[in-house]
């Protein structure tokens, strides 16, 4: 039996190990493919080790394209996402404990109603969008990208509301007996229960915001505004893709939400956990 189990550990820790590579293999393609130049990427662009080391191309791509350097587009891609999380996470919450905690007439309709938008493909309403961001004049700045996250987003909300039905409404009760109306009822004692799932939704709306890239291509005409995420294009033009600097940026881009992964991490895994939203 011992010998048995024993067996099936090694097994079992082989295909862990097998599995992992796999999903990193794409992250250490592309940190490999860095270091590479031109010619050596077009020879061997499916190996992981470079022969040549080429270093410089992460100072090479950090100056950019003309006069604009990574570092612009860093301040425009920090910009951009925090106060577009700030925008979900404040405006989800605020939906999600409407939806949850307070009864009202039209309640199940609002909530059908914002569960539907979540089947519309975002291809479908871009047209409109554009055609009412073009009239408000906002079209060339960050308005298009960042104020329609101040009105929440049907997932966020509820994956909160999942995490909030956990919460005994007795605690409700007893804080309104204790004098609590609904905003003291909601700043006292809902933020601190749920700061997890808070942290979850922080975290993913943080990485779906640095990484997007059709917002930009869409709304923004000027490179100076330019995120990473739509700047990296500039290092191909017409006479071909200067690949190296290229995988150097675009593996400059993933550091942020890398870090931001890591330290977030429990409470990133405690709150998908406990909201009954499972992969």
């Amino acid at each position: 039996m011992k010998k048995k189990k024993r067996i099936l550990t090694i097994l079992y820790h082989t295909g862990m190990i097998l599995g992992s590579f796999v999903m990193i293999y794409p992250l250490l393609w592309l940190l490999g493919s860095s270091l590479k130049t031109n010619a050596e990427y077009y020879a061997s662009p499916y190996s992981l080790i470079p022969q040549s080391w080429a270093f410089s191309n992460y100072a090479q791509g950090w100056k950019g394209v003309g006069r604009l350097t990574f570092t612009a587009f860093f301040k425009n891609s920090f910009l951009i996402s925090i106060c577009s999380t700030i925008g979900i996470v404040v405006s989800s919450t605020l939906a999600a404990f409407g939806f949850a905690r307070i009864k009202f007439r039209t309640r199940k309709f609002w909530f059908v109603l914002m569960i539907l938008t979540m089947c519309l493909p975002s291809q479908v309403l871009m047209i409109p969008q554009y055609s009412l961001y073009n009239k408000l004049g906002w079209v060339g700045t960050y308005l298009p990208i960042i104020v329609p996250c101040f009105t929440g987003s049907a997932f966020y909300v509820f994956m909160l509301m999942q995490f909030m039905k956990n919460i005994p409404r007795e605690m409700d009760e007893a804080a309104i007996v204790d004098g609590c109306n609904r905003p003291a009822l909601f700043y006292r004692i809902m933020l601190p229960l749920i700061k997890p799932a808070m942290a979850t939704v922080a975290v993913l709306a943080f990485m779906g915001s640095w990484s997007d890239f059709m917002g930009a291509l869409l709304y923004l005409n000027k490179p100076a505004m330019y995120p990473v995420s739509y700047a990296i294009k500039l290092f191909g033009d017409e006479n071909g893709t200067n690949y190296g600097p290229m995988f150097a940026m675009s593996f400059c881009s993933l550091i942020p939400v890398l870090v931001l992964f890591f330290v977030f991490q429990k409470s990133l895994v405690e709150g998908i956990s406990t909201t009954g939203v499972k992969g």
